[in-house]
């Protein structure tokens, strides 16, 4: 018993040791786990809602015990095989189109050698970033208004017919891809610049003295750079793959791109807050989550199996 009372001595004392000396950095650390665990861990307590019929006077546990029911009867739903595919058509169209983006956007505003030029370019890309949802759906209307919308101005002056681009089904996931692009690229390719920064310049040089031109240099020595980071943000965001963006799907929803428009998040928000099925809801919610739980285990199986680049 001794040797072990021994090892166990020591390792307390290593410990504490170790905590008195990086003792600053878990103090920094402590407001982001408290916020973790209070607005991320201590709310699902709520997930039984899914599995009653909730009432607010009766509260958690006093609402009916009902099992699966809700599950079964979102699955069963008339609708159900549009929701899905809708979300999954749209996340699948924002994640092709709106992935490579800002790594093609880092590349260009990392290669630019003036500096003041080159922090012009960065702030005037991740600007749009911080634009309200509904200042980007309200722009978005103003220029693709039928009557006075600067597209529709210039199709006219081109001598084409003028449409009503957001009453049209086939042009709703375009206008929400492209306006992602706008919004978005500038914010996302700040970590990308960031891994570029990590980019050993030897390797730089002694590719320029072997005649190297900026393509090859882009492609032999910074893509190698931040693949990895590449990897582990694309198996994140395929791990949403069905969590499309609620606010701008909503302003941009109306009743004749609703066959299209009309995602999970957007039925969800019409019956929880709008019908107050909370039951229903919770349980959709809780079926999404699962499924993207699945989604990012077998995405990140695979890029580890692949790349040996996964997020655990």
């Amino acid at each position: 018993m001794q040797p072990t009372l021994l090892g166990k001595s020591s390792w307390q004392a290593r410990f504490f040791r170790y905590m008195k000396s990086h003792w600053v950095f878990y103090l920094f650390l402590l407001p982001a786990l408290l916020d973790v665990f209070i607005f991320k861990y201590i709310p699902m307590y709520g997930i039984q809602i899914a599995f009653r019929n909730f009432k607010i006077k009766q509260g958690f546990l006093g609402s009916e015990w009902t099992g699966f029911k809700y599950f079964i009867q979102f699955i069963e739903a008339p609708n159900f095989v549009e929701l899905i595919g809708n979300t999954i058509l749209l996340s699948l169209y924002t994640i092709i189109f709106t992935f490579p983006v800002p790594i093609i956007l880092a590349f260009m505003i990392n290669e630019i050698r003036n500096l003041r030029l080159k922090k012009t370019a960065q702030m005037l890309t991740y600007m749009p970033h911080f634009i309200s949802m509904v200042a980007v759906a309200g722009l978005i209307s103003l220029f693709l208004d039928r009557e006075s919308g600067i597209v529709n101005i210039i199709i006219k002056a081109m001598g084409g017919e003028q449409v009503a681009f957001l009453g049209m089904s086939s042009a709703f996931r375009p206008i929400y891809v492209i306006s992602e692009i706008w919004q978005h690229s500038g914010w996302n390719s700040i970590i990308y610049l960031s891994a570029l920064a990590a980019v050993d310049m030897e390797s730089i040089e002694a590719a320029r003295i072997d005649g190297a031109n900026r393509i090859q240099k882009i492609m032999y020595i910074d893509v190698p750079t931040i693949l990895p980071t590449i990897i582990i943000l694309l198996i994140m965001r395929v791990g949403t793959v069905l969590n499309v963006g609620f606010e701008k799907v909503y302003l941009l929803q109306n009743d004749l791109n609703r066959d299209v428009s009309e995602v999970i998040s957007t039925y969800t928000y019409r019956l929880g807050i709008l019908g107050g099925q909370f039951s229903l809801t919770t349980a959709i919610g809780l079926f999404n989550n699962i499924i993207n739980a699945i989604v990012l285990l077998l995405v990140n199986g695979i890029s580890r199996k692949v790349s040996d680049t996964s997020l655990f």
